[in-house]
């Protein structure tokens, strides 16, 4: 196995070079120019042209990205544009808060998925059997940002100015203004709160998906051989269906892991700005409108190293999950 996620990682060089170079002429093609955000009604000409020439923007494309890549493989991902600091730094400051939702939404998401998909194919055809697929169905096709919206409208603003419930989440932040005056206990409780709204918001697009999938997969086991013999011996209920279905269906589930990783950056990218979170995604859709090119990229470049490290964490998962499988 370990000789097979080495190999995987070194198949992944090319994958990972390829689309940050997508990306970078992507970006770069668009319109937009870095240097207006210097521009003042004062300035000339000649001082546009030296701040471009300075921000090394009067290079062909091609230029740019060789010296951009050349960078990179020095481990020097150029300064913000913007903010002047180190690309990477800004990035690598953010990427908690990113990990902290998208780690939060995937537990939540593959739990609750996981159980409700279990749970229908238990009580397959049965009326609660019905009214769950709706439900999954609505939340599978329902777009996150206005999910998102929904969440803040409901939790947030009506819960505290117009139903005046007792209980009101936050919409926005990760922390509360008077964070720093709280003790550690408080403190992570803050943190909760202002947590719950948008890993929510992402887990239930996800489980919706996962439910689908598991009550698929468990259906399909429950017609095998080894369950009614499980059954035949007199094995509890609960035994047959966590022990020897489920361990059984958890093979397509994995896949997932790997298949939402994309979608779930990327609906990070969504609901971090709806919900104003500091984390990755957000610094993304901001820096994009600054034309802070070296950010993005930075940002790319560690969206894409993720994602081919989670689907490399599912290959080796199927190994877990079903002993016959290996990797020599």
């Amino acid at each position: 196995m370990t000789r097979y996620a080495i190999r995987r990682l070194i198949g992944a060089v090319p994958l990972i070079l390829g689309i940050i170079t997508l990306v970078f002429f992507v970006l770069h093609l668009a319109p937009g120019d870095p240097s207006l955000l210097y521009l003042s009604r004062n300035m000339s000409p000649e001082s546009l042209e030296h701040v471009r020439r300075s921000m090394g923007l009067d290079d062909p494309v091609l230029i740019r990205y060789v010296k951009w890549l050349t960078g990179v493989l020095r481990g020097d991902f150029q300064y913000s544009l913007a903010l002047d600091r180190p690309a990477l730094d800004v990035v690598l400051e953010l990427l908690p808060n990113t990990i902290l939702l998208t780690a939060t939404a995937m537990c939540g998401a593959f739990a609750v998925g996981i159980l409700v998909g279990v749970f229908q194919a238990v009580r397959r055809r049965s009326p609660v059997d019905s009214l769950l697929s709706v439900v999954t169905l609505f939340f599978y096709s329902m777009p996150s940002f206005w999910l998102a919206i929904m969440m803040v409208l409901t939790f947030s603003l009506f819960a505290r100015n117009v139903w005046d419930w007792p209980i009101w989440l936050p919409a926005s932040g990760i922390h509360s203004p008077d964070y720093e005056f709280l003790t550690g206990l408080e403190r992570l409780v803050d943190t909760a709160r202002h947590l719950v709204l948008p890993a929510t918001t992402l887990a239930l697009v996800l489980a919706a998906g996962v439910a689908r999938y598991v009550r698929s997969s468990m259906l399909e086991v429950i017609q095998q051989d080894f369950v009614r013999t499980a059954r035949a011996k007199g094995l509890p209920e609960r035994t047959v269906i966590f022990k020897h279905m489920l361990r059984n269906a958890l093979l397509p589930v994995i896949t997932l892991l790997g298949l939402y990783l994309p979608f779930l950056f990327s609906g990070a990218v969504l609901v971090e700005t709806v919900f104003a979170w500091p984390g990755m995604g957000l610094l993304v859709v901001e820096s994009i409108g600054r034309r802070d090119y070296p950010v993005v990229m930075a940002a790319s470049l560690i969206f894409a190293g993720m994602v081919v490290l989670g689907n490399l964490i599912a290959d080796l998962l199927y190994g877990l999950a079903d002993p016959r499988i290996r990797y020599d």
